[in-house]
């Protein structure tokens, strides 16, 4: 989970860990976060778009914050980098992360980025072939960034299909994605709206939301409706807490249904798995 590591950090080095809270929009509530700043923060962590609540969130802003107290910025791109056009330069991000299997690409491998002065300055977390410089009875010497941080034989194949990945994305345009997604995210939410006792998380359309919805309909468990909708017709959506489970318990629940769309889907696709959501509401309706 992605809160995770840092717990384990925070072990070793006894760092204070604080956490934003949502505001009424169901999205992270940025005047609180500017009121926790201080000179006391080393690092701040923040996602780019929420998997959970399709927030998108104002990097440049929240980075330029972070910067005029000494803090440090790791942004997670894995929802963002694959839907959007994302300009590491313009962002001024310190560090940035995404994965490749949401890129279309094989599972398995990911990407940092970091800006070099600060990857120069950062020693080895592990140690093996291809990572060292020269090697000393006594001592070693690294290799400059990034082969310093990749020490042993790399995922080669995996390294070679995520190439593939992003001249593929490249190769449609990010630009030409983003701006069918938005169109296609706001007809899922407008649709998604009319289905009977639904609560939708995050911002409305006019707040930027990224293509998708995580759900929750009264009285029915989001398993059972994601097991319906596969069983009964075909639509393949996530239920559970995403790997947010803080989060959940923020908004009062203890999983959620999530409907997500890529460029390769279609507002037909959309019609058919709102016919097929009110067809299983109704089917669970027909037992109460």
């Amino acid at each position: 989970m992605y809160i995770v590591p840092w717990q384990l950090v925070a072990e070793r080095t006894g760092a204070v860990l604080k956490f934003v809270s949502l505001d009424e929009h169901d999205v992270p509530n940025l005047k609180d976060f500017k009121e926790m700043l201080t000179t006391k923060t080393k690092l701040v962590v923040t996602h780019h778009v929420s998997n959970v609540l399709a927030s998108v969130l104002p990097i440049e802003d929240i980075v330029s914050w972070a910067h005029h107290f000494g803090a440090k910025v790791l942004v997670d791109a894995c929802q963002s980098v694959p839907h959007m056009v994302v300009d590491v330069q313009a962002l001024d991000a310190d560090f940035l992360v995404a994965s490749s299997h949401k890129m279309c690409g094989p599972t398995g491998i990911g990407f940092l980025y970091g800006k070099i002065d600060l990857l120069s300055a950062m020693p080895p977390f592990l140690g093996g072939g291809e990572m060292i410089s020269d090697v000393f009875l006594d001592h070693s010497t690294f290799a400059e960034p990034p082969s310093r941080f990749e020490a042993g034989t790399p995922a080669i194949g995996e390294a070679i299909g995520l190439g593939a990945a992003i001249d593929y994305l490249s190769g449609i345009g990010m630009q030409k994605i983003h701006t069918y997604e938005e169109e296609l995210a706001n007809y899922l939410y407008e649709n998604l709206r009319a289905v009977p006792n639904i609560r939708i998380y995050g911002p409305v359309p006019n707040a930027q939301r990224a293509a998708l919805c995580s759900f929750n309909i009264d009285n029915m468990h989001p398993t059972d409706i994601a097991t319906f909708l596969d069983q009964q017709h075909g639509i393949a959506i996530r239920s559970g807490h995403h790997c947010a489970q803080p989060l959940h318990r923020v908004l009062g629940v203890s999983s959620s249904a999530r409907a997500s769309l890529y460029f390769y889907n279609t507002k037909e696709d959309v019609d058919y798995f709102i016919q097929a959501l009110n067809d299983t509401v109704s089917f669970f309706d027909s037992f109460k």
